[in-house]
């Protein structure tokens, strides 16, 4: 008896010492992207290191950038199920989950990069701008700029009727199909993992895109054409699984909360100066950088500034964001 009496006890014991192991396990935050050593990547090292840092080890990141975990749409539905942690991406591609999500890509609204990172980071719009999808598992936790909006095309183009007629690639949002519709294009929305052998096999003529992204993935080697329109800024954001988020504890959810905010402030100057360095690779790799003249470009903002407002006066929730962030817009362009 009693040997049966220690040997439960050291098992009780033994089981004990599991279950604290157990419970000091660290939370596994997986984030995945769709880019490679872009502003989104950059993101993503600066959130998980300042998220380990400030929990002690208790949440642990792991990354998994260039479509890792998949395509863009199996990525945000995994983050939804709680399959995975996070997921860092443009917000067009998450339309679907709720159409708010692709207003950061209405043309005709910043400036510049500075303008336009001044504006997401407005805490009034940064906080109604994050808070979308929570009632779909997702939780926004930063936003990240990689750059001016442009055309990368397979011929050469340096005015606008050069679009014309041509298939291009966009992201998956009516905000950005109707802005290739009014140059007489062809929208194809399609998954970054798709677009380069698209191009390559001529399934597609170009794609809307920033320098900083094609330039990372080669495409000078398949559509070298670069036409600078600047007529919108190609912004990301980052979301995790609700699911698991709300397990965390309030101290925890504070400490991710806080490093999201902290990783969108801090990336900015990382991402301006790779979109300068970027553009100056994409050059010496043989490919060509074009810009619209004065009045091309002015005809361009009358062409596609009305779309945002066009787009979402349907839709009187995201009316309201959109006026929130046009205003905010105004604000911010000191």
């Amino acid at each position: 008896m009693r040997h049966c009496a220690l040997r439960a006890a050291a098992a009780a014991g033994a089981l004990a010492v599991a279950f604290a192991a157990l419970a000091q396990a660290p939370a596994v935050m997986k984030i995945g992207t769709a880019t490679l050593n872009d502003a989104q990547h950059e993101w993503m090292k600066i959130f998980v290191a300042h998220v380990e840092k400030d929990s002690g080890g208790r949440i642990k990141g792991e990354l998994y950038p260039a479509s890792q975990l998949g395509p863009i749409p199996r990525m945000v539905e995994n983050v939804q199920f709680g399959a995975i942690q996070g997921f860092v991406g443009p917000p067009e591609f998450m339309a679907g989950v709720d159409p708010r999500f692709q207003l950061l890509a209405a043309p005709g609204l910043f400036k510049d990069m500075a303008h336009a990172q001044r504006t997401l980071t407005d805490p009034e719009f940064r906080k109604a701008f994050l808070a979308l999808g929570a009632n779909k598992g997702l939780k926004g936790v930063g936003t990240m700029m990689s750059g001016p909006a442009t055309f990368v095309m397979r011929t050469k183009a340096a005015r606008l009727a050069d679009l014309e007629g041509k298939r291009i690639r966009v992201f998956a949002s009516p905000m950005q199909q109707e802005q290739i519709r009014r140059l007489k294009a062809t929208p194809v929305p399609m998954s970054l993992g798709e677009v380069l052998p698209a191009l390559q096999q001529g399934a597609i003529d170009g794609t809307v895109a920033s320098v900083p992204v094609v330039s990372a993935f080669h495409y000078y080697d398949a559509a070298k054409y670069v036409l600078e329109t600047d007529h919108a800024i190609v912004a990301g954001v980052a979301v995790l699984s609700k699911l698991w988020y709300d397990k965390l504890s309030p101290e925890l959810q504070k400490i991710v909360a806080d490093a999201g905010n902290r990783a969108s402030v801090e990336v900015f100057p990382w991402s301006v100066d790779f979109w300068k360095k970027q553009r100056e690779v994409w050059t010496k790799n043989g490919g060509e950088l074009a810009q619209l003249s004065d009045a091309e470009r002015e005809q361009l903002t009358r062409l596609l500034q009305p779309i945002g407002a066009e787009i979402t006066a349907k839709n009187p929730e995201e009316k309201r964001l959109y006026d929130l962030l046009v205003a905010t817009a105004r604000r911010t362009a000191q």
